[in-house]
């Protein structure tokens, strides 16, 4: 948690204070939105919301009201009654109602929700019926995901209804060069170690290298980790950053200037990069 959480944690705390139906989070895949989704159910259950998460990712079609159900703290009368399941939620959020307690329904990964899931979270986000008064919805997206999203006309329609009824629209950015050193001081020194282990120039590669996704950033910074134990270095430079680098990217992916027919053939990118020994044996 750092200061590019807080802000969209204060946004999703006044959809409780509001009285709002829906909030939707938005990012890249890699930014932390599962994080965030992981954070506001903390947060927003501090606040004496009854706040429940459940990813959408991988579900079977019609799963997702059992599996939401399951992680709703009925109690063992409630959860035994042969009710419906839908009829089951709707007497939890009528008795969260009737305490003036609010319901937060966390949904990570949307895009991957089935037909079935899309239609019941519109139901709970556009119903007007008393018992919904006090639930809100907070929806995570992937604004990457489009090549995933169900091929379902009525899929696009429900995710323009989402984006059409949301309250607020959060947005991750990826993070800064400031942010990714504020990150990796603090996450070696909760490791017991020297909280420049990474000198600033390689905390700023780190940065650029993983375009600022939160996921990459990581998984770089574990790497150049061990490269630095590996070879005995006393501080982590920027050539140890690219180099593991080059380790975790596909040589595929890297691009590489044409080579001009006039002249000799082309170097191999980036000579002076020597090349990557493996870290594991």
């Amino acid at each position: 948690m750092g200061p590019a959480q807080e802000e969209p944690l204060a946004r999703l705390e006044w959809l409780i204070e509001e009285r709002q139906r829906l909030g939707l989070v938005l990012a890249p895949s890699g930014c932390g939105k599962s994080h965030l989704a992981a954070m506001a159910v903390r947060r927003l259950g501090g606040l004496g919301a009854e706040a429940t998460l459940l990813s959408l990712r991988g579900l079977r079609e019609g799963d997702w009201l059992d599996l939401l159900l399951d992680r709703l703290p009925l109690d063992p009368l409630s959860a035994a009654e042969p009710l419906r399941p839908w009829q089951k939620l709707e007497n939890r959020l009528r008795e969260n109602t009737l305490m003036e307690r609010p319901t937060v329904l966390v949904f990570d990964d949307l895009h991957e929700a089935d037909r079935e899931a899309l239609a019941g979270i519109e139901r709970l986000v556009s119903a007007a019926e008393p018992r919904f008064g006090r639930l809100l919805v907070i929806a995570t997206i992937a604004t990457d995901a489009e090549g995933r999203m169900p091929a379902d006309p009525r899929h696009g329609h429900l995710m323009g209804h989402f984006f059409d009824k949301a309250a607020v629209r959060v947005e991750l950015a990826p993070w800064s060069e400031a942010d990714t050193a504020a990150f990796l001081a603090w996450a070696v020194k909760r490791t017991g170690r020297r909280d420049d282990l990474f000198s600033p120039t390689a905390s700023a590669a780190l940065a650029r290298l993983a375009a600022g996704i939160p996921r990459r950033i990581c998984q770089l910074a574990r790497l150049a980790v061990v490269a630095c134990d590996a070879e005995g270095l006393s501080q982590i430079d920027p050539v140890t950053v690219e180099r593991v680098w080059r380790e975790l990217v596909p040589v595929t992916t890297m691009q590489v200037a044409p080579a001009d027919e006039s002249h000799d053939p082309a170097p191999q990118a980036h000579p002076r990069v020597r090349p990557v020994r493996r870290l594991w044996g």
